[in-house]
């Protein structure tokens, strides 16, 4: 193996390591949602900071005033996604959240579809079936083991608002190539520290050790060092084993809950996990369906007359 990719696929596997333990550093830090994504934000930023300020990003050549404003856009979105998809883990479980959330390559892919104009094929429709089965499961797995099935439901549909805000996030980054990735995610943590500080209730901040220990290793370790290694990766792998080893977070996460917070999930959910990742899967490795090989080829497109 190459030793570029080799360096790279370690890099992805800690990126997906760390960002399998989010959802316990936000349940145990003990403070509102709001307050572990602005100080994700604020301390993520200062790390990244110093990032782009050694590799030589802080220079104006490289951003002009409609990429600033969609990277700050771009930053919206994504601190929203945060915002929801930790809100989701005190509802639904780290687990479930987290499987419910890597629905977002289907959503990106019909936002393209509506406003870039790219083509969904048989075989993507194919797999999206796949994963509506696996929200079908998890859906109605709700009540197995959650205190309050309506609890259980808004944690769902918390996840998958952070999914789709996050297809939002990454539809905009794509007009942003020229942009470095670190760069790019110290303008969105940045604008999410200053949409939130108002929001902050600064009378009556945390004060226990484990809280501000759970905060900064979310902003330095979670932000800063995951979106080196993260970056880091892509650059060095193929898109195909970019897209394998990006599995390695809901699984981490998934053990993550089951071992720190005893969550155990039934058997309906686990088929549900399944399917949503099996279909992940296949969508981002362009597996196809034989069975739908021969039919039409584009959605809209014509048959053979």
């Amino acid at each position: 193996m190459d030793t570029s990719i080799r360096r790279g696929s370690w890099e992805m596997v800690a990126a997906m390591l760390i960002s399998g333990t989010i959802g316990w550093f936000v349940l145990v830090s003990g403070v509102s949602v709001i307050e572990v994504v602005f100080w994700r934000c604020v301390i993520g930023g200062l790390t990244l900071l110093l990032v782009c300020a050694l590799l030589g990003y802080l220079r104006l050549d490289l951003l002009s005033w409609s990429k600033v404003g969609l990277a700050m856009l771009s930053g919206v979105a994504i601190v929203g996604n945060w915002l929801l998809l930790f809100e989701s883990y005190s509802h639904a479980s780290i687990a479930i959240s987290t499987a419910v959330y890597n629905v977002q390559p289907f959503m990106l892919v019909m936002l393209a579809a509506v406003f870039l104009g790219e083509k969904i094929t048989v075989q993507k429709l194919a797999w999206l079936s796949v994963a509506f089965l696996g929200m079908l499961a998890i859906v109605t797995a709700h009540g197995d083991q959650q205190s309050s099935g309506g609890d259980y439901l808004a944690g769902i549909a918390l996840a998958l608002g952070a999914a789709f805000l996050y297809a939002i996030a990454a539809l905009i980054i794509k007009r942003l190539k020229e942009v470095p990735p670190h760069l790019m995610a110290l303008i969105q943590v940045a604008t999410g520290a200053v949409l939130l500080a108002p929001l902050v209730p600064w009378t009556s901040l945390p004060t226990a050790p484990n809280a501000w220990a759970a905060l900064v290793t979310l902003g330095v370790v979670h932000t800063g060092l995951m979106y080196v290694l993260l970056y880091g990766a892509i650059q060095k792998l193929p898109t195909a084993i970019t897209g394998a080893l990006s599995f390695i977070y809901p699984i981490a996460a998934i053990f993550v809950d089951w071992i720190a917070f005893g969550h155990r999930l039934g058997w309906l959910q686990w088929l549900g996990v399944a399917a949503i990742l099996l279909a992940a899967a296949g969508l981002q490795r362009g597996w196809r369906w034989p069975v739908v090989s021969g039919l039409v080829p584009r959605w809209g497109a014509k048959r053979p007359q």
